[in-house]
């Protein structure tokens, strides 16, 4: 957060007031939201974020408080601040803004989402790789399907609109969806097989957020669709042999760095985490 005394009223007073002002509307984000935030790309958006000292409200869907959230908050007391929030749930999404009601959300993340089946992984083992067969055409879990519609599309568009009067009340204005390149329809000459149910869910949601962004440029608000890049998290450190794979903190860095530099200008954009544009 940003705060100025000032120390007698007057000229100097008001030069520091314009200054603090002014500072406010360049610097990193006062106030950033992170669903999802227990592991992988959004435990890291967190640990950066809170970091450089910003204020953090990080969320999960957990029956108790994760281990990596609460060692977060001991580490950063005063700036980090845990929810509970199933993205899918009307109520719950409802029920949180309400008790967040008044608070400036500079930047909030969509970050929370599915991309393979977990059904044999423990509820706390991050580590487990999960099984993308049950995407492959012809060996299709449609169970699978319906929770991945829900947390990758319906997610973003219920949590953007239930705390967009946060949004708008804060001085940066920005929503943030994490896309893929997987969702994309027109960057592959020649599509590949397989994980049907991410990629068409990252396709629609990249359109979501850019109807969304239309919607929302008339209030300054500024709304992208980020590709993290081929990210090395917790689940897939089985992937760690392949070339070409990124650190989480390298792509989650980059990615706030494109977050500090957006302006209303790139509302409705799908980027890549360095900021180059990417193919829809």
């Amino acid at each position: 957060m940003h705060y100025i005394r000032t120390f007698r009223p007057g000229a100097i007073g008001a030069t520091l007031l314009a200054v603090a002002a002014l500072a406010a509307s360049t610097a990193g984000a006062e106030t950033v939201m992170i669903t999802g935030a227990n592991s992988g790309i959004g435990l890291e958006f967190a640990k950066e974020y809170a970091a450089r000292g910003d204020a953090v409200i990080v969320t999960h869907r957990r029956r108790e408080t994760p281990q990596t959230l609460a060692e977060l908050a001991a580490k950063y007391p005063g700036k980090v601040r845990i929810e509970h929030l199933d993205v899918t749930s009307v109520d719950e999404a409802h029920a949180l803004a309400a008790k967040l009601a008044g608070v400036p959300i500079d930047v909030l993340i969509n970050n929370a989402g599915v991309y393979n089946s977990r059904t044999g992984c423990a509820a706390d083992d991050d580590e487990c790789p999960g099984d993308w067969s049950v995407e492959n055409f012809g060996k299709m879990d449609y169970r699978l399907l319906d929770t991945i519609m829900a947390v990758n599309i319906k997610g973003p568009l219920l949590v953007s609109e239930a705390f967009y009067p946060n949004v708008k009340a804060s001085v940066q204005k920005k929503i943030i969806a994490v896309s893929s390149s997987n969702g994309t329809l027109t960057g592959e000459a020649r599509p590949r097989p397989g994980a049907i149910f991410y990629r068409m869910s990252k396709a629609a949601l990249n359109r979501e957020m850019q109807i969304v962004a239309a919607s929302t440029k008339a209030d300054g608000v500024t709304v992208l669709m980020l590709n993290p890049g081929p990210t090395l998290t917790e689940h897939q450190e089985y992937l760690s042999k392949y070339k070409g794979m990124l650190r989480t903190d390298f792509t989650v860095g980059n990615m706030i760095r494109t977050i500090d530099k957006a302006t209303l200008v790139d509302t409705g954009r799908f980027l890549r985490y360095d900021g180059a544009s990417e193919p829809w």
